[in-house]
């Protein structure tokens, strides 16, 4: 979604609120992320005292995989994000401000770039998941098996062994 600020940069107070959805067949392209729902973005774009910022919220459900039992699970997410939007900047190096390509941007490349950066790096099902066997491959968060070992001083041994 192409946003044009040309009137934002030039009357303080002035306001637009942000209110669509990115489908999920624009989101294809994306490795690694297979969405349950269009990404839903929320927000404002405002100009206080000469400076506009960009404040917008992504809600969105995306299918995936605990990295840890290889269960299927989908997960709920809310982020919310913030940038200062500036029409030029003099340093080509600058990470700090999103510059407008001609009093324009682009929302939906600077909303999926902030979704990118915030997920997580694992996924889990739950945070204290057991995971996968190392020798029969059994999904410990569901049952036992004679292969769960513990360390102890005298060696490996398997937990029914200490009773």
């Amino acid at each position: 979604m192409k946003i044009n600020l040309k009137q934002l940069f030039s009357i303080t107070g002035e306001t637009a609120d942000i209110d669509y959805e990115i489908q999920k067949d624009e989101l294809d392209g994306l490795k690694g992320c297979n969405f349950n729902s269009p990404v839903s973005v929320k927000g404002r774009i405002f100009n206080r005292a000469g400076i506009v910022y960009l404040q917008f919220a992504l809600d969105f459900s995306l299918l995936t995989t605990c990295d840890r039992c290889l269960k299927e699970l989908a997960k709920d997410y809310h982020f919310d994000c913030e940038h200062i939007v500036v029409p030029s900047v003099s340093d080509d190096n600058n990470d700090d401000y999103i510059v407008a390509d001609g009093e324009s941007i682009e929302l939906n490349e600077i909303a999926v770039t902030d979704l990118l950066l915030q997920l997580p790096t694992k996924n889990l099902c739950k945070d204290d998941c057991k995971g996968l066997c190392m020798v029969c491959g059994c999904n410990l968060n569901e049952s036992f098996c004679e292969h769960q070992q513990i360390s102890s001083d005298f060696g490996v041994r398997r937990i029914g062994d200490l009773q």
